[in-house]
């Protein structure tokens, strides 16, 4: 098993903004992202509908961004 963990899994069904800007900050820094991670922000982006804030969506975009540009690594897939 990877040393690479998320420490950012105590949220509910719909993570705060707070707790999805922290973890969008911990996986940019560590230039890793795990499964639980990528499943947060896809059930984030998806599950809130129209209800998803502005902050939020900018959030996931910069992850997805990352991802499509080859900046993080995937890890524990």
């Amino acid at each position: 098993m990877s040393s690479y963990q998320s420490d950012i899994y105590t949220y509910s069904e719909h993570p705060s903004e707070v707790q999805v800007k922290k973890l969008a900050d911990k996986i940019l820094r560590s230039g890793k992202i795990s499964p639980q991670d990528y499943e947060l922000f896809t059930s984030t982006a998806f599950n809130n509908g129209d209800d998803i804030s502005d902050g939020k969506r900018r959030q996931i975009n910069r992850i997805f961004d990352q991802i499509q540009m080859g900046q993080l690594k995937l890890v524990n897939w």
